[in-house]
C-alpha cells in the first residue's frame, strides 16, 4: 500500500508547474488528485496525463462562489478533501512609484484572497468530515524578506506566511494541519515572464537575470519542481502529524530561518 491510499487531495493552480508536479507525486503515492486550475483545458490535459482517477475542475480563486463550487465538486467526486495545496499564484514586478491599483488587486486577489477563502472552504469539509486533514500554503522566500522591484508580489507572500500561522493555530484542535513551503527560484516557463519584468527594469539582456539568480543560489542551481514534491509529500503524510503553523524553506539555502 502506497503512503496516500485513498486519500483524496485538491491542488489550485495544478494545470502545470510546481502543482503539476505535486499532483504526479501525490497520484504516485495513491492519492485521487483534483487538478483545480482557472484554464480548464488546460487542468483537463493535466488530469488525463497522471490518470489513476485524477479530475480536472475549473475554479477561478479570485472568485469566492467560484471556490465554494469547485470544493463542492471535489468532495463530490472524489468523496472527501484530505490534503489541500494552495498554490495558485500571480508574480509581477515594478518600482514602488510605478504599482498600480489594477496589479495589486490582481496579486492579492490570487496569492492571498484565494490562499484564505479555498482554506476555509476545504476546512469546513474536513471538519464536517470529522477526520482532520493537511492544508500545505505556497508561500515564497520573497515572503520573509523586500525585494526593491517586487514590492507587491513580496506582501501577498508575506501574508501568506502570516496566514499560514494563524489557521495552523487555529485549525489544529480540529485535527488540522496547516503548513507552508517557501520556494526559492523555481525554473519553468514562468521565469520567461519574471526575465521580462527585471529586463524591462534593471536594463539587462533576457537571460542575464535568470543566470544570475540561478549563479547567486548556494547549492550551484535555480530549484526545479521536483526538488519540492518532498517536503509537499511529507507535509501531507502522517510523519508531519505535530508540525503545526511552520513555513518550510525549500529553496537550496537562499534563506536561513
Amino acid at each position: 500500500m502506497t503512503r496516500f491510499s485513498g486519500k483524496s487531495v485538491l491542488i489550485t493552480g495544478a494545470a502545470r508547474g510546481i502543482g503539476f508536479e505535486f499532483a504526479k507525486a501525490y497520484a504516485a503515492e495513491g492519492a485521487r488528485v483534483a487538478i483545480v486550475d482557472i484554464n480548464a483545458s488546460a487542468a483537463l490535459k493535466s488530469a488525463q496525463t497522471i490518470g489513476n482517477g485524477a479530475i480536472a475542475v475549473a475554479c477561478d480563486v479570485a472568485d469566492k462562489a467560484s471556490i465554494d463550487t469547485a470544493v463542492n465538486t471535489v468532495e463530490t467526486e472524489l468523496g472527501g478533501i484530505d490534503i489541500l495545496v494552495n498554490n495558485a499564484a500571480l508574480f509581477s514586478a515594478a518600482p514602488i512609484i510605478e504599482i498600480t491599483e489594477a496589479d495589486y488587486q490582481k496579486l492579492f486577489s490570487i496569492n492571498v484572497f484565494g490562499t484564505m477563502f479555498m482554506t476555509q472552504a476545504v476546512a469546513k469539509v474536513m471538519i464536517a468530515n470529522g477526520k482532520g486533514g493537511k492544508i500545505i500554503n505556497m508561500a515564497s522566500q520573497a515572503g520573509r524578506r523586500g525585494e526593491a522591484l517586487v514590492g507587491v508580489y513580496c506582501a501577498t507572500k508575506a501574508a501568506v506566511i502570516s496566514f499560514t500561522q494563524s489557521a495552523g493555530l487555529n485549525l489544529i484542535q480540529h485535527g488540522i494541519n496547516v503548513n507552508a513551503i517557501a520556494p526559492g527560484v523555481v525554473d519553468g516557463e514562468h521565469w520567461d515572464g519574471v526575465d521580462a519584468f527585471f529586463a524591462k527594469y534593471e536594463n539587462k539582456p533576457l537571460g542575464q537575470k535568470k543566470r544570475e539568480v540561478g549563479a547567486a543560489v548556494p547549492f550551484g542551481r535555480m530549484g526545479k519542481a521536483e526538488d519540492l514534491t518532498g517536503m509537499a509529500l511529507f507535509l501531507a503524510s502522517h510523519e508531519a502529524d505535530y508540525v503545526v503553523a511552520q513555513c518550510f524553506g525549500v529553496d537550496g539555502g537562499n534563506w536561513m530561518a
